[in-house]
């Protein structure tokens, strides 16, 4: 009598986690439905690549930057890893609004949303857009589990007919009903559980946009470029330019490259026409998402990271001394890097 209770207890509390389970579902398989089933998203030819998605993510990830870097760097292992998440978030998508396996998929949830957090939770123009996606995602996936399904599952279907399936000490983890934990240590978990996923979203916050504590900050908002390693060889200079900030939707739009002496005079001076110009061969990209020639302007990509090269037949007579390259946004920013010459 008492094991029956307990059981119609958690069939009550999957029952109140029903519109939890379909949302978060969708959630999931709705990823799966855009890139496949409305747009081919899969396609790296085609405009909307998810690998690009993918890399915008790098820049200022938490804690799996180098899984990310090896990922955008090697594009046969990018696509392979992007068509597994997808078929992932389909299948834990689909079968938790169905209630099946609901623990199983209730794993898959809190993975799914852990990557998403540590990946993209810096992203979001408005809203803290990635962040919100994440937290919620953990949480709900830590909650699911501890509920499993009720009455409108698969779960409760199989339990309700008898299957076999459904007798064995496993399905209690990997399904529905009655966790095989003792009453006197589950609420422990359950507060202990609660309060590692506050302490995550906290920290998350605070890593990520200073939500908690000092000065709050986005770094969707403005677009931000890092120059680094410049360096003069005979008439070539060249440098490193990594666009870390920025909304990821769009890019940023470089309309100057200028190089200038410690007094300040112009040695040479490329104008958005030069740059919408520029030689494909003397952009060297890193990773998928790349820098590249518009329009109007060289367009470099959220997480994109190229050498430029610039041949000059006057940098070869350059006297000793120091020198900075700046670049120049539409937005009218600036980002600079210096060099010095000894010969």
């Amino acid at each position: 009598m008492q094991n029956k209770e307990l059981l119609q207890s958690y069939h009550m509390a999957g029952l109140f986690t029903l519109t939890l389970r379909l949302v978060i579902g969708w959630t999931y398989f709705s990823a799966f439905w855009r890139r496949l089933i409305l747009e081919n998203k899969l396609d790296p030819d085609t405009a909307g690549y998810i690998g690009e998605k993918f890399n915008h993510f790098l820049p200022n990830a938490l804690g799996i930057k180098p899984i990310i870097e090896y990922l955008v760097t090697t594009p046969d292992a990018l696509w392979w890893a992007m068509a597994v998440f997808t078929i992932v978030e389909a299948i834990v998508g689909l079968f938790i609004m169905m209630g099946l396996f609901t623990r199983l998929m209730s794993i898959g949830v809190f993975s799914l949303a852990m990557g998403i957090l540590l990946g993209s939770g810096w992203l979001g123009t408005t809203c803290l857009d990635e962040w919100q996606i994440g937290v919620l995602g953990v949480a709900s996936g830590f909650t699911i589990f501890l509920s499993g399904s009720g009455k409108y599952s698969l779960d409760y279907f199989l339990q309700t007919k008898n299957y076999k399936i459904t007798k064995h000490p496993i399905f209690s983890w990997l399904g529905s009903g009655v966790l095989p934990i003792r009453f006197t240590v589950l609420p422990k978990i359950v507060f202990g559980g609660a309060l590692a996923i506050l302490a995550l979203t906290l920290y998350t916050n605070q890593y990520f946009h200073g939500g908690v504590w000092g000065t709050l900050h986005n770094k969707s908002v403005k677009p931000k470029i890092e120059i680094t390693n410049s360096t003069l060889d005979q008439d070539v200079i060249s440098f490193q330019i990594f666009r870390v900030e920025g909304a990821d939707v769009y890019g940023s739009f470089l309309i100057g490259i200028k190089i200038v002496d410690g007094n300040e005079n112009t040695i040479l001076e490329l104008d958005q026409k030069a740059l919408a110009n520029f030689p494909k061969e003397n952009i060297k990209n890193r990773y998928v998402a790349q820098i590249k020639s518009g329009k109007h302007s060289m367009i470099i990509p959220l997480g994109a990271k190229a050498n430029l090269e610039i041949r000059e037949e006057k940098l070869a007579h350059l006297s000793n001394g120091s020198y900075k390259v700046i670049l120049t946004d539409i937005s009218g920013l600036t980002w600079t890097d210096t060099f010095e010459i000894n010969k």
